[in-house]
């Protein structure tokens, strides 16, 4: 029985593909005392960087057909065949309700929002602040105002409250698909929700009630596969047969704990989910480097993963933050940006 079907409720919530444990009082009581005794540097002691992103070189088509810009942790925009697709960008300065408290970011953005060049789209996995940052939807929503807004399921509610048209937003259950126009190239780009392994909610009140997706996204003549949040389980598999292969995987690697393995898998988990989904095209790493959103050092992230690599034979594709870095099959990507001081 395939585990890529539509999404499931009960009553006002949505569930998990799989069971799922997510944490409540019991996990909160645990991961305390842990605060309390951590001495890792969670936040770098130098800021990283300066990283400044050359929009020049958007006026020019990649050359591969594939280019993307990360800008740290799961924001990034995609250029593929054509079309130009920013995935949950956050350029708040903090992924928190509020903005005078909550992680905040190690780094500026690598470029405002209005030096970004013209976007088919924006598509979002889910409603956590460190992904739907609602400072960034109204002023993407002011400078856009004829772009397509692509969300689970629940999310056109929070955008429409940011300033977001109700007319431009397309909301998709798990397996739905839509198609994104370039209009003055012609260019088409098939976006599919897939199911993932989290969960929503913007408070402690209103959990599970928006929908939470990974994506695949196919061009003319590439795809790629945006994991966004989740925790390992037996879906991968079935992803990578029915919707790859993909020229790049991104996985998440940080805020990973024992506790919350099952939303959040980690650098083993990434590369086990890499491999279950066939293990094809560059492995791109998510998901850390600019939020302290869990116990481990913010380098330990990439640094497991680089070890698993090294083990492995995997071919990863990461450069630093706000570089756009053309994606061609088999050239791997290594930053060592992250170092720094002490690095």
């Amino acid at each position: 029985m395939t585990n890529l079907k539509r999404a499931m409720k009960v009553g006002r919530k949505f569930e998990n593909p799989v069971p799922t444990a997510v944490g409540g009082l019991s996990i909160m009581l645990k991961v305390l005392p842990l605060y309390v005794v951590n001495r890792e540097e969670r936040t770098p002691r130098v800021a990283p960087g300066p990283f400044r992103t050359d929009a020049s070189i958007y006026r020019t088509e990649p050359l591969s057909g594939l280019r993307a810009t990360w800008f740290g942790h799961s924001s990034a925009l995609l250029e593929i065949d054509g079309v130009r697709v920013l995935m949950d960008p956050v350029w708040d300065e903090r992924a928190s309700p509020v903005q005078w408290f909550g992680p905040k970011r190690f780094f500026p953005p690598t470029m405002a929002l209005d030096e970004l060049p013209p976007l088919d789209a924006v598509i979002l996995s889910h409603d956590h602040y460190d992904h739907l940052g609602a400072g960034t939807v109204k002023i993407l929503a002011r400078l856009h105002p004829e772009m397509r807004w692509v969300a689970p399921l629940g999310i056109g509610g929070e955008l429409r409250k940011f300033g977001v048209a109700p007319s431009r937003i397309t909301e998709l259950d798990w397996t739905q698909s839509t198609v994104i126009y370039r209009r003055d190239n012609g260019a088409e780009l098939a976006v599919t929700a897939v199911p993932t392994r989290h969960f929503s909610g913007r408070s402690a009140f209103n959990r599970f009630e928006t929908l939470w997706s990974s994506y695949a996204l196919r061009g003319s003549a590439h795809a790629v596969y945006f994991g966004a949040d989740s925790g390992e389980w037996e879906g991968f598999g079935e992803i990578g047969a029915m919707y790859g292969p993909f020229d790049l995987t991104m996985l998440e690697i940080g805020a990973f704990h024992e506790l919350w393995k099952d939303i959040h898998m980690g650098p083993a988990g990434a590369a086990r989910s890499f491999a279950a989904m066939g293990g094809q095209g560059l492995l791109m790493p998510m998901h850390w480097g600019l939020f302290d959103l869990a116990l481990h050092s913010w380098r330990t992230p990439i640094r497991e993963m680089l070890e698993l690599a090294g083990q492995q034979g995997l071919r990863l594709w990461s450069p630093e933050p706000g570089r756009p870095t053309e994606v061609t099959a088999g050239v791997e990507v290594r930053s060592t940006w992250w170092q720094g001081e002490g690095g």
